[in-house]
């Protein structure tokens, strides 16, 4: 046994990214598991090329997640060390300041991040510091899966078939031990002076109440659904007027829960159709970072280049009326107004919101896309440009762009009794099933404080059309 006048071993690195977590985190337990000291640490990276900052929405969560991640290190003994700055400086400044001889972390896959980390090893690695990466955050890595023809899957179907044909995803790794004794004294940021909540005004109340971003509050939301809903989930999943869905896309979005975690927890739990149709959606996650891999400007650049021609209008009131939730279409107005109270928006209403503002408006898809960025707690890079050029058409697996939801009938179908629409839309409250989704059809034809609907959905639809066909000719 060491004697206290022994040197202080070099301690490890762990440098946490999107897997603010402490089990099933491989980066974590390698560098527990060599049995020397350990020092956490969390860059927070606006500077470095190419990277997004993260919209206020995810800014708050990240906070929140940040202070849950450092509460459950110190159990471990191990600090958790907050810098601000171009990673590859703050990186290289606190190897030297440790005198660490290896750093872990778990992979990325964006292009700007993956250019930051290669940029890193070499430099460490040069330096004599050993690196070592793992994964963490896809059950699949983009390059695992790859067609007989082309560099990538463009077709859910066949990359999903693919997916599930090899290699069984890897069981879960348990929250490590204790850290080693022996303490590195590093100086860190503190959180607040970061400035990631909201001030002036704080618009996060509707966040607090409907959220508890850190691990903690993952497996509870995981155990809830599980436990509740899963096995309705094929069929109540579009359903936004019922708790049908996990709402466990932020919590993945930031690692407090991982892909592995999720898959074994519901094959463990339930085999019935519920629980395979929610496993395909953790596929379409999936899916949706292969695409960023090999498209790594998927949030500016249409998949399909055909759509670079298309005469996209600029109507800064229709995208108001849009953002605000005034656009006199019940259904969408709820959407939008859900998704400004609690950062969050059911998925079904999401694609009908999407619609509404690309083809009735016939608004760019990026505007929507950098909206979404800026209030959902779980737009990461990958699922919200590729769900966005879904619907625009211009995606891989895409939605056809001649399939434009008509926001009455998809308000009608997936919210019949209007309980969705008559909790976030108030006005409408007292409006009846007859006329919820055409509220312009109610007796008078107008619902006091309620807007008139700002387009003609058919006219709408009819002029997308027409314009796509132009593009196509």
């Amino acid at each position: 046994m060491p004697s206290r006048s022994d040197p202080v071993p070099p301690p490890t690195i762990v440098w946490f990214r999107d897997d603010l977590r402490l089990a099933d985190n491989p980066a974590l337990d390698a560098a527990v598991s060599r049995g020397t000291p350990v020092v956490a640490v969390y860059v927070l990276d606006e500077q470095s090329p190419g990277i997004r900052p993260l919209g206020g929405a995810a800014r708050w969560w990240l906070h929140h997640s940040l202070e849950a991640l450092a509460t459950a290190l110190r159990g471990l003994r191990i600090p958790l060390v907050l810098r601000r700055g171009p990673a590859e400086a703050v990186i290289g400044d606190l190897a030297a300041a440790t005198g660490a001889d290896r750093i872990v972390w778990n992979r990325r896959y964006g292009g700007p991040e993956i250019a930051i980390d290669k940029a890193i090893k070499t430099a460490l690695t040069d330096a004599g510091i050993a690196v070592e990466s793992f994964a963490a955050s896809l059950l699949y890595e983009p390059w695992t899966l790859k067609p007989s023809t082309g560099p990538y899957y463009k077709v859910f179907t066949a990359f999903w078939k693919a997916a599930r044909a090899s290699q069984h995803p890897r069981t879960p790794l348990p929250v490590p031990d204790r850290a080693p004794g022996g303490s590195v004294d590093v100086p860190s940021d503190l959180l607040d002076d970061w400035g990631l909540l909201p001030k002036a005004p704080d618009w996060s109340g509707g966040l607090a109440d409907t959220w508890t971003p850190g691990e903690a509050g993952a497996q509870e939301r995981l155990q809830t659904f599980l436990e509740g809903t899963v096995n309705d989930y094929a069929q109540s999943r579009d359903r936004p007027d019922r708790d049908a869905t996990s709402m466990l896309s932020p919590h993945l979005r930031f690692g407090e829960i991982s892909p592995y975690q999720v898959w074994h927890a519901t094959l463990a739990r339930d085999d019935s159709s519920g629980a395979d149709k929610f496993l395909s959606e953790i596929g379409w996650r999936e899916f949706s970072w292969h695409l960023l891999f090999h498209k790594p400007d998927l949030a500016t650049t249409n998949i399909d280049s055909r759509f670079d021609r298309f005469a996209w209008h600029r109507d800064q009131d229709g995208l108001r009326a849009w953002t605000n939730g005034r656009t006199g279409f019940p259904i969408v107005d709820a959407g939008m107004r859900q998704l400004w109270h609690t950062g969050w928006m059911h998925n079904r209403v999401r694609m009908i919101a999407a619609s509404f503002l690309i083809k009735d408006l016939m608004i760019d898809w990026r505007d929507g896309e950098a909206w979404f960025w800026d209030t959902l707690v779980d737009a990461d890079a990958a699922n919200n440009p590729a769900s966005w050029q879904w619907v625009a058409g211009s995606g891989a697996d895409a939605s056809p762009f001649f399939r434009v939801f008509n926001p009455v009938l998809q308000g009608q179908k997936f919210d019949p009794d209007g309980t969705y629409v008559r909790r976030w839309v108030p006005e409408l409250a007292d409006t009846s099933v007859k006329t919820l989704h055409e509220p312009w059809k109610a007796t008078g034809g107008t619902v006091e404080n309620y807007p008139a609907p700002i387009v003609d959905h058919a006219r709408a639809r009819q002029r997308a059309l027409d314009a796509f066909k132009a593009l196509k000719d």
